[in-house]
């Protein structure tokens, strides 16, 4: 797929195409309503409205990114709509029969995620979970009566506690992609503070991606 990529606006990778390839293989039936958290090119919301979403909303606190994505739909001739900001904040008080989710997931030094900068597409706090954590807690109101979460992030943040989380909300979770990648530029460059923190072990130079499902499932009466 063709997508406009400028510079400082988080480029599809190899998390975005096994976020995308999951998708594919989820057999959700289309016409419903998306979540694109994080949106970057808008490369996975583009894919869900040409999948047959009924309506798409794509998100990022990039105003570059927004503004990429706005454009890459509109060359892809894909309904989407794309809004400035924090998708979970924007996403309140809504619901959705599919969110998908490749957000910001990288260990940092600091221990919140910055505010400005084309860091805001990976930093992700001390644990890199910082925006897992807030989205593994609100899944459950912004899904739909059988709505589906996927998501994708490193093994380093730990999957388990993921699914732990999602199971505590009420949803069914389990993994369902997984994936060894080298390192990146961005990991590379911490390595030290990832031995450190004995998030990788000494002189490894891979990650295993996953992608999580979770399921609201409702009982039938």
């Amino acid at each position: 797929m063709f997508l406009l990529r400028p510079p400082g606006v988080y480029r599809p990778q190899s998390d975005t195409s096994l976020l995308l390839d999951a998708f594919e293989a989820s057999a959700i039936p289309p016409g419903g309503t998306v979540l694109d958290v994080g949106t970057g090119t808008g490369a996975i919301a583009i894919a869900a409205a040409k999948a047959g979403a009924r309506h798409v909303t794509a998100a990022d606190v990039s105003l570059k990114a927004v503004i990429t994505a706005r454009l890459n739909a509109k060359l892809r001739g894909a309904r989407v709509f794309v809004e400035h900001g924090d998708a979970l904040d924007l996403a309140a008080g809504r619901k959705f029969d599919l969110i998908l989710a490749n957000p910001p997931y990288v260990p940092a030094s600091a221990p919140e995620p910055p505010k400005h900068g084309p860091a805001r597409a990976w930093d992700a706090g001390h644990s890199g979970r910082a925006i897992l954590d807030r989205l593994c807690v609100l899944a459950p109101d912004l899904l739909a009566p059988n709505g589906t979460l996927l998501l994708v992030h490193s093994g380093l943040c730990d999957a388990d506690k993921t699914l732990h989380q999602l199971r505590g909300g009420g949803l069914k979770a389990a993994v369902v992609a997984r994936q060894d990648e080298p390192f990146g530029p961005v990991m590379n460059g911490r390595i030290d503070l990832l031995e450190s923190r004995g998030l990788v072990a000494p002189g490894s130079r891979h990650e295993e991606l996953v992608v999580i499902r979770a399921d609201r499932v409702t009982q039938p009466r």
